[in-house]
């Protein structure tokens, strides 16, 4: 049985939807600050301290962790099946997050205290080898830990708002790292020999201790305060055998969903541009707009004010226009709005970077656009959780994680696209590996911002447009929960009329 979803479904009665508290709000979302400090640190800081600091060609720094993306990627849909299917006396998702935390924060930690003297090939293989490590072990812990939003509510709203808290700390403790580097961390490591200590070795290896008791924190607060949800959660699916053929038929028919294919293709062009806005965002800052460590994390530190104004407007604009409209219109004016200070700058309009008043622009530009864009992937996000009773409705089966695996699967797989992307712009730029920024010459400059401006619109419309053909909407989600309370019934009254 199905619900036509195109039109809405059919309008009925509202249904009892469950409302998780708000302990069980904030011990979810709290458990995204473990991805958002690892993510920060892959996106903004791991190819300027491999290429910059260590000295590793970024060509291989780009390539390692390419490959590293690849190969954590084809693993995530079948850890989401195995989520999906566990069966323990802790539920389908707990004992992955538990098992994942302490060989996170390990592998985190050996990842910015590379061995010292090594050749570029043996730098390169390090690298790659732990980068791979350390991204299998956070989908290990992350993907079931997303895929418990579904389970912890049906309603079509609180998604939203447990979207919101997930979001608000996956950014602000992403964030928070970024900014105890600029204003803290680097500036403690600067020397006479050294005197911007965002070069310095020793900081990293500083940050990647600190970080790493941080992801150990929030993955264990996070799995423990939620332990008590695992009586409530759904069941596994009765044991049967499973060859491999099966297993990825049945993860096939879970996907073959409009739907769902709407989120994946336009997640597709969101990832590049993604990939590559994340790995060039301290380039711009350091190089393009001339900013101190000091100004970098104060703009960093803007994202704090982002991240609380995307998550209370998220709810708010799922209320009252809906997910898929909201996000749309949220989406298109984030996504002109982000690179319009470089446009300023290339056409000439703003002042050269020794005004004042260059800097506050852009970190109020900044600040607004981020909270726009952490709005627009909560609505993204909760969209995707509302695909879960649609599918049930056609296969019979929970797929939480797969859903979500799903959408990590495209994120990684075409996010590395985007870095390497990066890298190319940093090529065909001109920018070359360690320069210091008062010798980069205005004409390579240009070229960044030309090169980068075009690439970005043109990779986030195009997420955009695709994202229309999404089709669930308030009254599509209500129809299929009452769907599957009828065929539930049906199986408690023996299948009887």
């Amino acid at each position: 049985m199905s619900v036509d979803s195109t039109a809405g479904g059919a309008p009925g009665p509202r249904i009892e939807t469950t409302k998780p508290s708000l302990w069980t709000k904030v011990s979810y979302g709290f458990g995204a600050v473990a991805f958002g400090v690892k993510d920060n640190g892959f996106s903004y800081f791991l190819l300027i301290f491999y290429s910059q600091v260590i000295g590793l060609d970024a060509r291989l720094v780009g390539l390692a962790l390419t490959i590293s993306l690849l190969v954590d990627a084809f693993f995530d849909p079948i850890l989401g099946y195995w989520s999906d299917n566990l069966r323990s006396k802790w539920g389908r998702r707990h004992p992955f997050m538990y098992a994942a935390a302490v060989p996170i924060a390990a592998t985190y930690f050996l990842l910015w205290s590379p061995p010292q003297g090594w050749e570029d090939f043996h730098l390169f293989l390090y690298l790659l080898g732990l980068s791979i490590v350390v991204r299998m072990l956070i989908s290990i812990y992350e993907i079931p830990s997303t895929a418990l939003a579904p389970e912890l509510t049906d309603d079509y709203d609180e998604r939203s708002s447990l979207q919101a808290y997930r979001s608000y700390f996956g950014w602000t403790g992403g964030n928070a790292m970024s900014v105890f580097n600029f204003i803290v961390l680097f500036p403690l490591f600067a020397t006479a020999a050294i005197p911007n200590g965002q070069f310095n070795p020793e900081a990293y290896r500083t940050y990647g201790m600190i970080a790493s008791g941080l992801l150990l924190f929030s993955v264990l607060a996070s799995s423990i305060g939620t332990h008590s949800r695992i009586m409530h959660l759904k069941p596994a699916p009765p044991k049967r055998r499973l060859s491999p053929l099966i297993v990825f038929k049945e993860i096939f028919e879970t996907l073959s969903n409009r739907s769902f294919l709407a989120l994946f293709i336009s997640a597709i062009f969101g990832s590049v541009a993604g990939g590559l806005s994340a790995a060039l965002a301290f380039y711009f800052y350091t190089y393009f707009w001339d900013f101190s460590t000091q100004q970098s994390g104060l703009i960093t530190s803007g994202v704090f004010v982002s991240a609380i104004l995307g998550a209370v407007l998220a709810p708010i604009v799922s209320r009252t226009i809906g997910k898929k409209k909201g996000a749309i219109i949220i989406g298109l004016i984030a996504f002109l709005g982000s690179p319009m200070p470089i446009v300023l700058r290339l056409m000439g309009v703003l002042p050269d970077n020794s005004s004042p008043m260059v800097f506050w622009f852009v970190f109020f530009t900044t600040m607004i656009d981020v909270g726009l864009i952490i709005c627009f992937q909560i609505l993204a996000a909760s969209m995707m959780a509302d695909l879960v009773e649609q599918a049930e409705i056609k296969t019979g089966r929970r797929s939480e994680g797969i859903f979500f695996a799903a959408s990590a699967f495209i994120r990684k797989v075409v996010g590395g696209l985007g870095l390497t992307a990066a890298t190319f712009v940093l090529t065909v730029a001109g920018l070359q590996a360690g320069a210091d920024p008062s010798q980069v010459s205005d004409e390579t400059l240009f070229r960044l911002g030309l090169f980068y401006v075009p690439v970005i619109l043109a990779l986030w419309l195009t997420m955009l447009a695709v994202m229309m053909t999404y089709t669930i909407t308030r009254d599509g989600h209500e129809a299929n929960l009452r769907t599957l309370a009828e065929m539930k019934g049906k199986e408690g009254d023996g299948g009887d009329d």
